[in-house]
């Protein structure tokens, strides 16, 4: 995923293989197979990269290690990773112990809505793990087009769909010309 990720960006911003190569001074070698997902850079590498495609290094880094599955391929959600945005927290409330079942968590917040019950209940906490793989039926937190959702990620033979697990809430089909972006995955502990 780390290798696609930066080749999108790369792609995104003009910027050719030899150029980023000679801007961070690794091989284009070893550039390629970074890209190519047969090599994982060094932290050190990985920074030298954000800083010559200029943006930042944590949500890059917290594709590092993960894979791409092929229904993931198939509907390029490399596309919907938002590589130079973060969340804004409007403000801290609380600290809460995280759970050693969710490691990869980044943040917790809170559930301000029913959409998800009774699997998260309004007002419970919800771990996220940013810039997560998504699988079939994984509860994720997306922007979408603009609002901020917490859904189910279905992946159907034709489509993307993020569902609500209460059904007083409708499906919302997922398309090429849909704005979203995937903020990551609700993990509980």
């Amino acid at each position: 995923m780390l290798g696609s990720l930066i080749t999108k960006v790369r792609k995104d911003k003009s910027i050719t293989k030899m150029a980023l190569a000679k801007a961070t001074g690794v091989n284009i070698g070893h550039i390629t197979h970074i890209e190519k997902g047969q090599r994982n850079p060094s932290h050190k590498t990985l920074r030298n990269i954000c800083k010559s495609l200029d943006i930042p290094y944590q949500p890059i880094a917290y594709t590092y290690d993960r894979t791409i599955s092929e229904d993931q391929e198939r509907y390029k959600l490399i596309n919907h990773i938002s590589y130079n945005k973060v969340p804004v927290a409007e403000k801290i409330t609380d600290f809460v112990d995280c759970p050693s079942s969710a490691p990869n968590t980044s943040f917790a917040l809170r559930i301000q809505d029913d959409a998800m019950e009774p699997h998260l209940k309004k007002g419970g906490i919800g771990f996220v793990e940013l810039n997560a793989n998504l699988n079939n039926k994984d509860i994720g937190i997306f922007s979408y087009h603009g609002q901020i959702l917490i859904r189910r990620f279905i992946i159907r033979r034709d489509k993307l769909v993020l569902r609500s697990d209460n059904k007083a809430y409708e499906d919302i089909d997922i398309n090429e010309d849909t704005e979203f972006y995937i903020i990551g995955r609700i993990v509980n502990g």
